[in-house]
């Protein structure tokens, strides 16, 4: 066995793949290839596979995830709609349908993983919204958001990584920071974003992975978290947290019920605080410079 090496757990009965990471003695460490989960496993309860099983839970997520992409494209083809008409009834006295310009919040996503950031960013283009992506171990990233905030300052901060419940700490306590892998640190991360900005509307905080204490990260001011029921979360439910607050409008909450259920994880994933959205629109439609004549007026 190798790193890199795809893997299943015998114990778990193969229900998550993973990658492993690490090797040491007769122990592996392993992440999983599409939830956002990192553990430690003995090597005899590892089988080696050649490619990626579709396990139950791993088609359910595909589906999920797929249903989840679409239902957002629809969200934006009726957005486009809704822009149009409200456009053009307070443009009535246009002798033409108004051009318009979007502006959707701009997102900065800082990822404990680089498979799964790679992931995230691909997405993020797939939708159109406008991201920058850092590869971040969990402990850095407070002072990394601290150093980053003023310089891209983003409409929304996306915050996650890996984390859970600890093992070695038996019996554990799940109202306690010290009972969690990264929980601390990204309740720290979310403390320096709200030192940079307090007001929930006007910079929205998507915080967690799998298993991270929901209800300190909410404390912190995170807008959304992971994870209510202490569940796995699949590796995309913070992008498509953020998709939805980047294309909701400034002059709307973002739809609770659309992130409770129609995340991959779920309402036992995902939740959060009624937020605005972030997304503006602009008139008249930008311009093709290259197409303009202009007359030179500056001495």
């Amino acid at each position: 066995m190798n790193i890199g090496d795809l893997v299943v757990r015998k114990s778990y009965g193969g229900d998550v793949t993973f990658r492993v990471e690490g090797l040491q003695l007769d122990a592996a460490v392993i992440k999983g290839t599409e939830f956002r989960l990192i553990a430690d496993s003995p090597v005899d309860d590892l089988i080696q596979v050649p490619y990626e099983p579709q396990s139950a839970k791993t088609r359910q997520a595909h589906i999920k995830a797929h249903q989840t992409l679409s239902r957002l494209q629809q969200n934006r083809m009726e957005q486009a709609e809704r822009n149009r008409e409200g456009l053009v009834q307070d443009w009535s006295a246009a002798q033409q349908e108004p051009a318009y310009f979007e502006m959707p919040g701009k997102v900065l996503h800082l990822d404990g993983d680089p498979n799964y950031l790679k992931k995230s960013m691909d997405l993020y283009e797939q939708l159109r919204v406008p991201a920058e992506g850092q590869y971040v171990h969990e402990s850095a990233m407070a002072d990394t958001l601290y150093r980053l905030l003023p310089k891209v300052r983003p409409d929304i901060v996306v915050i996650t990584g890996h984390d859970g419940v600890l093992k070695t700490r038996q019996p554990y306590d799940l109202y306690s920071l010290g009972s969690y892998k990264n929980s601390q640190n990204f309740v720290s991360a979310i403390q320096v974003a709200r030192q940079y900005e307090r007001h929930l509307d006007a910079l929205t905080i998507v915080a967690g992975a799998c298993q991270s204490h929901f209800e300190a990260l909410l404390r912190a001011g995170a807008n959304f978290a992971s994870s209510p029921g202490r569940i796995l979360i699949h590796a995309l439910d913070p992008v498509y947290v953020a998709a939805k607050a980047s294309f909701t409008s400034v002059r709307d909450t973002v739809n609770m019920s659309d992130v409770l259920h129609n995340t991959i994880s779920g309402s036992q994933g995902v939740g959060g605080v009624e937020t605005r959205g972030s997304y503006r629109v602009g008139l008249p439609g930008l311009n093709d410079l290259s197409t303009l004549k202009v007359n030179p007026s500056a001495v």
